[in-house]
């Protein structure tokens, strides 16, 4: 199945055209602000509302605008690619929050509710588990798949931990050690793996087949065991221990496909459908 919207964001405005992109080099979804201004604010000309609420945004010192918006070439009416405002997920939810509005109201409620939920879940973390869990049932995973996920979580945190105390400390460190794993194996970094799936934001391991997950798992757990071992300190130490763990999954994988005479990663994703590229669309209309 084709899929060219990012299905949430309709939900949220409940089933109202919402032009979305998504953007390969940040990974990240845009939403056209117009669009959003249209469907929340008390006006008839979206885009004279946007101009006069532009205006008032600059001119508050907490509210940088020029953070969370940005212009990409999305398609208008007449079928034709026009450079429009645009914002990230986040900075969404900070202009729907500046939007005086009673239409804005249920998006502003639902909101709070959202927050109230993530303090309950600092107070009580099971609660986090339980909606994960709730999460991947009402998707369509089975009891031991989830079952599996969680104890994979669980293994992921202590080879962070192992990581931490080498002196890695970074999201962005932890990254691209990861992206190191999974090349020394797949022959591919994590965002390289997941265009070879097809998907996006999607969590790369919840669309891995089973023997996907467990050469994964098998390049952490090497990767963990070694530097537990070696006693890596810093980044470039932990990074060669890393490619040491990928290489443990990479001979797993190639004794695998040898017996089995089957190639070891698939293009298949959980989600049986393709993203429609907006980019080559546009650039097919340049």
């Amino acid at each position: 199945m084709k899929q060219d919207n990012m299905h949430l964001i309709n939900k949220i405005f409940n089933n109202e055209t919402i032009r979305t992109i998504w953007d390969k080099d940040d990974e990240k979804y845009y939403i056209s602000i117009v669009d959003i201004v249209g469907v929340l604010a008390d006006s008839k000309e979206p885009r004279k509302y946007w101009s006069w609420l532009k205006t008032k945004l600059k001119k508050e010192e907490d509210f940088e605008l020029s953070r969370i918006t940005r212009q990409l070439k999305l398609k208008a009416s007449d079928g034709k690619y026009y450079n429009t405002d645009v914002c990230d997920i986040e900075g969404m939810f900070r202009i729907i929050e500046s939007i005086p509005s009673k239409n804005a109201e249920p998006i502003k409620q639902w909101l709070a509710h959202l927050g109230k939920e993530r303090i309950d879940e600092v107070f009580d973390p099971s609660l986090t588990m339980q909606r994960a869990i709730d999460t991947y049932r009402a998707k369509g995973y089975d009891e031991a798949w989830i079952f599996k996920r969680i104890k994979g979580i669980q293994e992921r945190k202590r080879l962070t931990d192992v990581w931490k105390d080498g002196g890695v400390e970074s999201n962005l460190e932890y990254a691209m050690l990861t992206n190191e794993i999974y090349k020394s194996w797949s022959g591919m970094k994590a965002n390289e793996y997941k265009a070879f799936k097809g998907i996006r934001k999607e969590s790369l391991r919840d669309n891995m087949t089973d023997i996907e997950v467990l050469l994964t798992d098998l390049g952490e757990i090497a990767t963990r065991d070694i530097a537990e071992s070696e006693h890596p300190q810093g980044f470039k130490e932990n990074m060669k221990v890393a490619r040491k763990g990928g290489q443990v999954a990479n001979d797993a994988r190639k004794s695998y496909e040898k017996a089995t005479k089957k190639k070891a990663i698939s293009n298949q994703n959980a989600l049986n459908y393709q993203y429609i590229d907006e980019n080559k669309q546009i650039e097919s209309k340049q």
